[in-house]
Formats: structure tokens, C-alpha cells, sequence
């Protein structure tokens, strides 16, 4: 007979649903997919009793009251210490990276400081749906170590390198001045859910995606709207 492992998948994002699906496929596991701040309620958590709660892909606090009561463990998308903080994907690509490690850590009160579980490699190549997309099948994998092999997280060692989380004016790409650095900007905001890389005119905001890089120059999409005043 097959165990029961009860665990807890909390992220909003379309892009895990087939996560979410692949792990309720899993023999002996027990799924909850919460997708808000108010259904990751500790009294609902405390009746389901999780084995884990993972955050794929979480953009709010976690309260002390689930993380000091379950275990919670975070993705992050660095070779952590290194870019603790704010939005890694573009960070990292701003930074003209290539390659990085998601990482599965401990969630504790410090942000990114808990204890490491394990880190598996990650290519940043792609548009930024694609990387995250990559990261989902990837983060898939990595819990089913996790639920099987119970690893001991590892205090982090090494001086810590903090991200600043981006701002939407941060994609604008006035002040770019290679055709390299124009195109990570486009394809590193290039996901559902993400301000796109923008220019502005005086009247009109043109945003871009789907770009490729050529000898000569870079093409990609763009839509055309009237700015707001």
C-alpha cells in the first residue's frame, strides 16, 4: 500500500497547472493547489496537515504563522547566496548570464536566507515564458526528490548577492546601446503577466516581444498605443 504524502502547491500561474497535474498523477501523493494570499489560510492548511507547502512561483509574503508552523520551500531561480531579492529571471540576463540554478531552499523570516534542499541547473535562453516554463517542469522534478528522499536543507554558505525587484519603467529600452543588450531586454519581460519592453514617443507607447536577434538587427513584434495622459 502506497503512503499518503499530503503537500501543498501555492502559485497563481497558469504555467503550473500542468505542474499540478503531473504531481496528482504521482502515486501516494495528495494534492492542494492554492492560488491567493487568503486560501493559503493556516487553519485550512492545519486540516489538510501538508508534508511540504511549495511556492513555485509565489509573489506575496508568506506569513510567519504557515512558515514557522509547515515546511515551506521556495524556488528561486539563483545559485543562492548569490541574487537574493526581487525578479532573478531578468536580473540574471540583464547581467548577460546564460545559465543559473533553481534552487529549492527553506522558507524563513529573512528573504531567500533559509536552508537549502537541493539546486539543479537552469538555462536562461528563450523568452522569458520559456524560461519559466523550462523552471515549472523543472521545479516538478525537484519536489519529487523532495517527497521521496526527505532531504536535510543546508544552511547557506558564502557572501549574499541582494537583486533589486525591477519596476515596469525599469523595461523601457531608451538607454540601451547594443543590439544584444535591446534584445535580452525584450525577451527577458516576454511572459504572461509581465509589463513588455517599451519605447515611447510623444503620443505613442510601442511594446515589444517575440523578438529575434539577427546580424543586423532585431526583430520582433510590436503593438502601438496611444500614451496616457
Amino acid at each position: 500500500m502506497v503512503s499518503r504524502i499530503p503537500i501543498v502547491i501555492a502559485s497563481p500561474h497558469a504555467r503550473h497547472d500542468a505542474l499540478e497535474q503531473m504531481l496528482r498523477e504521482q502515486p501516494g501523493l495528495e494534492v492542494l493547489r492554492v492560488r491567493s494570499p487568503d486560501e493559503l489560510d493556516p487553519s485550512r492548511l492545519t486540516a489538510f496537515a501538508p508534508r511540504y507547502v511549495f511556492f513555485p512561483h509565489w509573489s506575496w509574503k508568506i506569513p510567519p504563522e504557515v512558515f514557522e508552523t509547515f515546511s515551506c520551500v521556495i524556488f528561486h531561480m539563483t545559485d543562492l547566496p548569490f541574487g537574493r531579492g526581487g525578479s532573478p529571471l531578468q536580473n540574471l540576463v540583464v547581467r548577460g548570464l546564460q545559465d543559473t540554478q533553481l534552487t529549492a531552499l527553506r522558507c524563513v523570516a529573512e528573504l531567500d536566507a533559509g536552508p537549502i534542499y537541493l539546486k539543479r541547473p537552469l538555462s536562461l535562453l528563450g523568452t522569458a515564458e520559456e524560461i519559466l516554463l523550462r523552471a515549472s517542469q523543472l521545479t516538478g522534478e525537484m519536489i519529487g526528490h523532495i517527497v521521496r528522499e526527505h532531504p536535510v536543507p543546508q544552511v547557506q554558505s558564502g557572501e549574499p548577492t541582494i537583486f533589486r525587484r525591477r519596476t515596469p519603467e525599469d523595461g523601457n529600452l531608451v538607454q540601451l546601446d547594443t543590439l544584444e543588450k535591446l534584445f535580452d531586454h525584450i525577451r527577458m519581460l516576454d511572459a504572461q503577466g509581465y509589463p513588455p519592453a517599451f519605447l515611447e514617443t510623444e503620443h505613442f507607447k510601442l511594446e515589444f516581444s517575440r523578438a529575434s536577434l539577427k546580424a543586423d538587427g532585431v526583430i520582433a513584434d510590436v503593438r502601438i498605443s496611444r500614451k496616457r495622459t
